[in-house]
């Protein structure tokens, strides 16, 4: 089933989960600050790209952002990340909202407002003490 997807943040991150969501036949729409951000999309990326400020509602507008099925919130700004994951999901009814969040402190906060977190600092955490404690047995 092919999903429409708004990605916020084209970086390292941003522009692997649009490279590979396309491919794998996704409407996508990508927005970034930064024009030359999408130069990490292949040239098999399929989808749009929206130069803006995503805290912009005009830029969220011209993004579709009503349309999407998903929003992921993915920059390396956690505050700018809450900001544009909560208005995607109260303003514009996004019904799936995902966020990166380095500060887990911050978590609950995501929390409160009903927004999915991913925490890569979390995550690396688990993942060095799984190698440790692999290693030690």
């Amino acid at each position: 089933m092919s999903h429409y997807i708004v990605i916020v943040g084209c970086g390292r991150l941003g522009s692997l989960l649009a490279n590979r969501l396309s491919s794998a036949g996704h409407q996508l729409v990508v927005i970034d600050r930064n024009e030359s951000k999408f130069d990490k999309l292949s040239t098999e990326f399929s989808g749009f790209k929206v130069v803006g400020d995503a805290i912009e509602m005009s830029v969220l507008r011209r993004a579709h952002v009503e349309k999407a099925d998903y929003l992921f919130a993915i920059t390396t700004e956690d505050n700018l990340n809450l900001m544009v994951a909560q208005v995607a999901k109260t303003e514009f009814k996004v019904p799936n909202v995902i966020a990166r969040v380095y500060d887990t402190a911050r978590e609950a906060i995501y929390g409160e407002f009903g927004i999915e977190t991913i925490s890569p600092t979390k995550l690396a955490a688990e993942a060095f003490i799984t190698v440790m404690e692999g290693e030690s047995s």
